[in-house]
């Protein structure tokens, strides 16, 4: 296996574990998109992988954009960053991925981080995980294919609920609406994956992969239809005194007053 400066990768029997490596929060860029883009890629190509458990160090499992320090408003705020050169085109990778995939959620997927949690194929989760599309409390636009994955995922009201307010869904909410697959308390949380993707590792390799691909047939495709599009209300958004307000009250930990404009 090849080596990344954020990510870690083993391969124990037919199961392989990548870990985000950036902890507390691992909050992310496209250097990590990347980085997990690529293992995937090469993992895909691996005949001794059949599934793949993605995990985290730290206690947020991704926390999205980092604006506390100023690095998550830069990325965000790139000259009109154009499709295939944003982060995003390293998400519809993540979305090819052959293999499948389960995440381990011990704790918070907010933004871009929820969107990274919905590329795995199953979510194991427990009450001290939390999940959010907190885009509109910045004054911006759902990213990371999430208008598209989230509503197919848990409903188009559940997911309207979530992205109109932007609140913080519980790992028992989660659970319930089906958000994540499995619950367990936070010490199990990747043991459980780990035995879920074993589960999934002793089936026919090739007909997890062929049965896989027909259940996902056009999802990137359509993750990259929906990028695009967000990407592009984005850029629209990115230079509103709201997503100024947004983050500004973000790293303030405040509630923001927007005006609209």
């Amino acid at each position: 296996m090849a080596d990344y400066d954020d990510i870690e990768v083993t391969l124990t029997g037919h199961v392989a574990l990548i870990e985000i490596q950036r902890p507390p929060h691992n909050f992310f860029d496209r250097a990590l998109i990347l980085q997990l883009a690529d293992a995937c890629n090469e993992l895909g190509e691996n005949t001794e992988c059949r599934a793949i458990v993605l995990a985290a160090q730290g206690k947020s499992f991704c926390a999205g954009a980092n604006f506390s320090d100023g690095s998550g408003q830069n990325i965000l705020e790139k000259d009109k960053p154009k499709p295939e050169t944003h982060l995003y085109a390293e998400a519809v990778r993540l979305f090819s991925t052959k293999k499948p995939i389960v995440g381990a959620i011990q704790g918070a997927a907010i933004g871009g981080g929820l969107g990274l949690a919905l590329v795995p194929d199953f979510r194991v989760t427990c009450p001290e995980g939390r999940f959010s599309a907190n885009f509109t409390r910045l004054g911006f636009h759902p990213g990371f294919g999430l208008t598209h994955t989230l509503p197919a995922l848990v409903g188009q009201q559940n997911a309207n609920l979530m992205m109109y307010t932007g609140r913080r869904i519980k790992g028992e909410e989660a659970f319930k609406m089906g958000l994540a697959d499995v619950l367990v308390p936070l010490d199990q949380v990747r043991s459980a994956a780990m035995e879920l993707a074993g589960e999934i590792a002793e089936a026919s390799p090739l007909g997890v992969v062929e049965t896989r691909a027909t259940m996902r047939a056009g999802l990137a495709e359509r993750v990259k239809a929906a990028t695009d599009h967000e990407l592009e209300v984005q850029n629209v958004l990115r230079v509103t005194e709201d997503f100024k307000e947004g983050v500004a009250a973000t790293s303030e930990r405040r509630v923001a007053n927007f005006k609209g404009r």
